[in-house]
């Protein structure tokens, strides 16, 4: 099997593939962020590091709009043209002619709510939908509408699927989690209901500004893989018991900040076999969140051969 078939038969078919799959992400340069030397930097990481699908950065900035001070002023959140998303689609659409005869290609998207957070500041952004979310609501509507923008013009570039990030439900976020439920997760499920037909999609709960306490808002959203970090609360969980909660294979084991990026090869040979005596049978080595764009290759590579060659010898 290719790359492709191996992660299309961990999460479609009954029979386990050959090895334990592994994909690590990070930010390159503002050098590599468009056209087609972003194309070829994804391509120079996926080969190096021997990953088992290309996940397509996201580095289009938002345009500058009017200051929002107060909640009513998300009635007036922009709709970026179809122009505006013509640059991230290119690179999808050179990833998708070099890379997909092989591997899996997936977007990184990011949620309404983070596009919203990025237009308003995150503290304005969490200051109005508890003052008055019912004026938020119509913000958070136009967001959606951008996202799926987005979304479309990928399927219509031959997009295997998207590595879909969700954040709001932090346990420091909001004082009523009730906020969360009601006018946040409705705009993620509705960018679920236009993805979901994909081939190969990822369900990422970004711990990337706050700790979770409680996984169950999550545990209804599509998806053919979680990744999220294993720490909730006062617990660390198990990638078993992750993947036992949403029915999915899990995708993880690794600290983003920890000895993936910082560590040596001994270290981390170490700390890979331990996440693999661990590991639940369907899985994906990686780490909890974008790793730091510092982290030598060499340490990604190491990771990743480590997940495949002992995995296959496991298995002979």
């Amino acid at each position: 099997m290719n790359k492709r078939d191996t992660i299309l038969s961990l999460i479609h078919d009954k029979a386990l593939p050959d090895y334990v799959p592994a994909a690590f992400f990070m930010h390159f340069d503002r050098a590599h962020h468009q056209g087609q030397p972003a194309v070829e930097k994804h391509l120079e990481f996926y080969r190096f590091t021997g990953m088992d699908f290309v996940k397509i950065q996201y580095e289009q900035a938002q345009p500058a709009s009017a200051p929002i001070r107060r909640p009513e002023d998300w009635a007036r959140a922009p709709l970026y043209p179809d122009e505006f998303f013509e640059a991230p689609i290119r690179v999808v659409e050179g990833l998708v002619k070099a890379a997909r005869p092989d591997a899996l290609v997936i977007m990184t998207l990011y949620s309404p709510f983070m596009w919203a957070a990025h237009l308003g500041g995150g503290v304005n952004l969490v200051k109005h939908l508890e003052e008055n979310p019912e004026a938020v609501k119509k913000g958070l509507a136009v967001m959606v509408d951008n996202v799926l923008k987005l979304v479309r013009g990928c399927k219509q570039a031959g997009v295997d699927g998207f590595y879909a990030s969700s954040q709001g439900g932090e346990a420091f976020r909001f004082r009523d989690a009730n906020i969360f439920q009601k006018y946040i997760k409705p705009t993620d499920l509705a960018v679920w209901e236009e993805i979901n037909p994909c081939p190969f999609n990822i369900l990422h709960i970004c711990d990337y500004e706050g700790e979770y306490a409680d996984l169950t808002p999550f545990l209804d959203y599509p998806g053919h893989v979680v990744n999220c970090s294993l720490k909730l609360g006062n617990r660390t969980l198990a990638a078993k018991e992750v993947s036992e909660m949403f029915g999915h294979p899990f995708m993880g084991g690794l600290e983003r900040k920890g000895v993936i990026a910082s560590g040596n090869p001994a270290a981390i040979r170490k700390a890979v076999t331990d996440v693999l005596a661990r590991s639940p049978e369907r899985f994906i080595l990686a780490a909890d969140c974008t790793v730091p764009s510092e982290t030598p290759w060499e340490y990604l590579k190491t990771a990743i051969d480590i997940a495949h060659q002992q995995k296959c010898q496991a298995l002979r």
